[in-house]
């Protein structure tokens, strides 16, 4: 029997539990996550996510390609081109860099979404912020810097 050759650490797979996990509040009222996959130096990011009834996810821009697969519940578009736009159960909608709006779930709901980078969060105040409520630029600017 031959032996086994040395495997990369660095080529693993990635197995998450998400059963297993907590789910994280985000900035915004009714919206929880859990991060299946973060790679900060990409930007890359998967995220379950959970709202609650009539939770929204104000106004925001898709800084590059973001892609949503919604497990349960309606994903509808509030504000934007796109206004009363409803993904369902089992539907997918991408949504290219640049495009902005509002999004919310009247009856709650749970999806998957794979982001490049983390939307940018417009606030009243004029504070421009991601999921977390961190700035921005300061978070994942240099990070934007290096992707086309």
């Amino acid at each position: 029997m031959s032996e086994r050759p040395s495997v990369d650490p660095s080529l693993a797979s990635i197995h998450v539990k998400p059963d297993e996990m907590q789910w994280r509040t985000t900035t915004f009222e009714g919206v929880e996550m859990k991060p299946l996959y973060v790679d900060r130096a990409s930007g890359v990011l998967t995220l379950l996510m959970r709202m609650a009834p009539g939770a929204t996810l104000p106004d925001h821009e898709h800084v590059k390609l973001e892609q949503t697969y919604v497990l349960e519940g309606r994903l509808v578009d509030k504000a934007g081109p796109e206004v009363g736009l409803a993904v369902g159960p089992g539907e997918y909608v991408a949504r290219p860099a640049g495009s902005r709006h509002a999004a919310w779930m009247p009856e709650g709901g749970l999806m998957v979404a794979m982001f490049q980078m983390p939307n940018k969060f417009f606030e009243p105040g004029g504070a421009v912020v991601d999921f977390l409520g961190r700035d921005w630029e300061a978070e994942w600017g240099a990070v934007s810097a290096l992707r086309p």
